[in-house]
């Protein structure tokens, strides 16, 4: 199982996040024909040029790879996922003319463009094949049994720190495929888990899902909401277009929606009874994570609606202790579940981490962007356009 560069990093098209088929599927009934661009952005001061050669030839590799039988056939187990769909996946294969990797500048650029529904399965392999280039060119000793000793350590922590409290509501899910050190650790992380801890309840993997008989997790992403910045006729109807669409494809399942694409305060003003009521939570992506939950509850109260029936999902930067803290906070009052990525699957003694995104930037021609809850997640190089986008929410920059 061991990935040298001469290998292929990802050797199944289903190992991806869940999220990802999940709004392929929405954009395949909906906007199948709908143009996008997503960069990729280097958040660490890390120059990443000098892998962009080996990068490419993962890139092309990559294009060779298609669904199988067996994989089509899991996910056809699966209640969310529609034939005509699964038809389509039969066939589906990732364009590698469609990306294009820049070494010229001061940081390594990456362009993906075509039809969204072509390019939206790119992030996750893409994100995934630069973290392991990277890993084994800069820690060639670290084996995936040092991320096991990691892992028995911050559990033992955990539970040292857990003692006299309830665990029997902690819902932990592996979040981790984007930034990991390497296929290998993640494969090894995972097992560990699923092995060791009662209260790990699934991944956002889906090859692992299939492998490990794992649940698989995720709705949609910062995407799905960016695209239909372009998609409404006005900029301030964006959010409800794009809940009311995730509805129309997942009228009983997947009903978490992200919060933070503008910020919890823009979003929770569009949240009205009805999407309220329809959706069975949310996911917390940026910002402190108490005042957003905070928020949530005082949301679902003020319309009426019993918070206990509700679920919030953490998933920024998390770690155990982080997500510990935050189910102590809300417990009995909320449902939570806590999705952990990079402090699962790329902690290694003095390893550094990568902090890589690939973000959608333009739909239809027309740039798109990301506010947050945290400035510096911000993504968007038209300051015109973001500033539109700050009025439209009612945001004062």
């Amino acid at each position: 199982m061991t990935h040298s560069g001469h290998i292929g990093i990802i050797d199944s098209l289903l190992d991806t996040d869940a999220y990802k088929l999940h709004m392929q599927q929405a954009i395949y009934h909906q906007y199948p024909n709908i143009e996008a661009v997503a960069e990729f952005h280097c958040r660490s001061q890390e120059d990443l040029r000098p892998y962009g050669a080996q990068i490419q030839e993962h890139i092309n590799r990559l294009g060779g790879l298609s669904f199988t039988t067996e994989e089509i056939a899991y996910l056809s187990t699966l209640s969310f996922f529609q034939s005509d769909f699964l038809e389509y996946l039969k066939s589906f294969k990732l364009k590698s003319e469609q990306v294009q990797v820049d070494t010229s500048g001061d940081q390594l650029a990456i362009k993906i463009k075509g039809k969204w529904i072509d390019i939206i399965l790119w992030e996750v392999p893409l994100l995934a094949i630069i973290c392991e280039v990277r890993s084994a060119q800069c820690y060639p000793e670290a084996t995936p049994e040092q991320a096991i000793e990691q892992l028995k350590l911050k559990l033992a922590d955990f539970y040292r720190k857990a003692e006299g409290t309830d665990l029997s509501e902690f819902s932990l899910v592996d979040f981790g495929s984007r930034r990991r050190f390497s296929k290998e650790v993640h494969h090894h992380v995972v097992g560990y888990l699923k092995d060791n801890m009662p209260e790990f309840k699934g991944t956002s993997n889906y090859h692992l899902a299939q492998t490990r008989q794992l649940t698989p997790v995720g709705t949609q992403a910062h995407e799905w909401f960016q695209a239909h910045q372009q998609l409404s006729g006005e900029l301030a109807d964006s959010q409800q277009l794009a809940l009311n669409r995730w509805l129309q494809e997942y009228p009983d399942t997947l009903g978490i929606a992200l919060t933070d694409c503008i910020n919890m305060d823009a979003f929770l003003r569009d949240f009205d009874l009805r999407l309220s009521e329809r959706f069975i939570g949310l996911r917390h992506d940026s910002g402190d994570p108490i005042a957003w939950g905070e928020k949530a509850i005082a949301h679902y109260e003020s319309l009426g609606i019993d918070p206990k029936t509700k679920l919030l999902v953490f998933s920024d930067s998390l770690t155990l202790d982080k997500a510990l803290t935050i189910y102590k906070h809300f417990a009995h009052r909320i449902n939570t579940s806590f999705g952990i990525g990079t402090q699962l699957t790329c902690d290694l003694p003095d390893v550094k981490t990568l902090n890589v995104v690939i973000k959608l930037t333009e739909c239809e021609g027309r740039p798109v962007a990301k506010i947050s809850d945290e400035p510096g997640k911000s993504i968007c190089r038209d300051e015109g356009y973001l500033s539109q986008l700050r009025q439209a929410f009612n945001l004062v920059s």
